[in-house]
This record gives C-alpha cells, structure tokens and sequence, in this order.
C-alpha cells in the first residue's frame, strides 16, 4: 500500500477503508487525484509510455513533498486518451473524444458518490486539454464539485531550463519531454535516436505571423502536419540532469496545487445532481 501519511491509492483501499477515510477527512477535504496520459508515439528516441511514465513521475515527487497526513487520494491513471492527432503512426492508442470524456465523467461520479468533492485532473498529454475541459464543467454542474485542471507543461517554467523557443516549438517528443525521461526512465530512452526534426511552427515563427500550430491562433494539426517523422524540438538538449531539475520544479508545483486545492474555501460548490 502506497504511504498513507501523503495520501492512498484509491485502489489498495477496501469499500469500507475508503469510506472511513472519507469520513476522518470530512473537515480536512480529501483531494483526489486522476493522473490522464497517453499511449502514442513519441519518435524513435521515447517510448509509447512517455506521457504516463511523466505524469506518474511528477505525480509520485509531488507526493514526497506534502505534509504527513495530507488526505490525498490517487485515483488509477487513464494511460490512455484522446490521441487522434498521432494515429497516423503505428503503436498510438487512443479513444474517441466523446468516450474519453464518459470515462472522465464516470472517474468523477464514483467520487461524488463516495463523498470526495474536490477532484484535480493531473493532464501529461496535450490532446487530453479539450475533452479534460467539457468533462471537468460537466461533473461541476451535475455535483458542484471543485475540480481543478492541471497541465504540467503550462505551470510557469523554471528559471533554470529550456530556451524559450525550445519550450514553444518542441511540443512532441523535443527536449522537455525527453529530458523528463532521461531522468525518470532513463532506461527506456534510444539515445542514439536523439535528434532535432525542423518544426512547421518554427518556419512560420520567422514570418511575423498570428497563425501557426500553437499561439495566437492556431489551426487543428496532426503530428505529421509539424514533421513527417512526428515529433517536433531538439531532442539533443537534452540531458539526465535537465530533467531532474525540471521533476524538481514541477514536482514543487504540483504539491503546491494539491494543497491551494484543499483549503479553497468551497461552501459555494455544494454537491447537487444535475442529471441533464
């Protein structure tokens, strides 16, 4: 069983612990946790787990840094998502919008149901943003519960990190993620596959442009649409020790969003069914 004194693991708990534990907590607030990610693939370099290994990576050294007794709950992964813009290439899992965002709802049902009312979906995959939104808004208006959307690569970066045009452009597969891995799953990384595929986005970057794949105003793009090889950055920034401290910051994040999460005063989020 995971260390009980920073949170459980919904599923190592018995139906009568779980309600129990909810109970203890019901001044506290007791705040789960739904880590989402993907199953897709990430070039020659990463594996198809990238985005699970980082999302549970991130998730596991945020846990180190709450206090004892924080009444977390960490609810199963959804190690697969909505990835239609990568299934052009061969290992890619992904499940259509609409059902990814039943099984969001449903995740969400299953802890109104058991008395939880504050709910952080912890997202490690860009193509999760839009259906995370729609169910996120639909638990809120069907329980009133306080469910908070978090992707890491939107927290505020680090001082210490990648150049900013390495952070805009390397959306898929580039050094952020790549540097993530070489530190939480070293071992899973080609290295001898590390590479820097010209970016669609960067050419249009020079251009003095509004439009392009993310910015101002972008257009719906598939991962072919950016390189044909799928993957966009410059894998070679990467090191062991960019990544480390990058879990480390945000790790540091992440826990300090997990805590404004339970002491937001939510008197106004009163559970309530909306069956519509």
């Amino acid at each position: 069983m995971s260390d009980s004194r920073r949170g459980c693991d919904w599923q190592d708990l018995t139906s009568r612990e779980l309600a129990e534990r909810v109970a203890a907590d019901s001044v506290a607030e007791s705040v789960a946790v739904l880590p989402l990610a993907a199953i897709e693939q990430h070039g020659a370099h990463l594996p198809l787990s990238t985005d699970l290994d980082i999302g549970q990576g991130l998730l596991a050294a945020a846990r180190e840094r709450l206090p004892d007794g924080f009444p977390l709950l960490v609810l199963p992964a959804l190690a697969v998502g909505a990835s239609d813009e990568h299934t052009a290439f061969p290992g890619t899992l992904s499940l259509p919008p609409e059902i990814a965002i039943a099984v969001i709802e449903a995740h969400g049902d299953a802890l109104a149901r058991a008395g939880v009312r504050r709910l952080v979906l912890f997202n490690s995959h860009g193509g999760n943003k839009a259906v995370m939104d729609l169910a996120a808004l639909k638990l809120r208006r069907r329980w009133g519960m306080l469910v908070v959307k978090a992707h890491y690569t939107r927290f505020a970066p680090t001082a210490e990190g990648l150049p900013a045009e390495e952070l805009r452009h390397g959306l898929h597969g580039g050094a952020l993620e790549t540097a993530l891995m070489l530190h939480l799953a070293p071992h899973k990384v080609r290295r001898e596959a590390l590479t820097h595929p010209p970016s669609r986005g960067e050419a249009m970057a020079g251009r003095d442009e509004l439009l392009g794949p993310e910015g101002e105003a972008a257009f719906a793009w598939m991962a072919e649409d950016l390189h044909p090889g799928g993957v966009v950055g410059n894998a070679r920034l990467a090191d062991a020790a960019l990544g480390e401290r990058l879990v480390n910051h945000y790790a540091e994040r992440l826990a300090r969003l997990l805590g404004e999460t339970r002491a937001l005063d939510i008197d106004d989020f009163q559970a309530r069914r909306d069956p519509g």
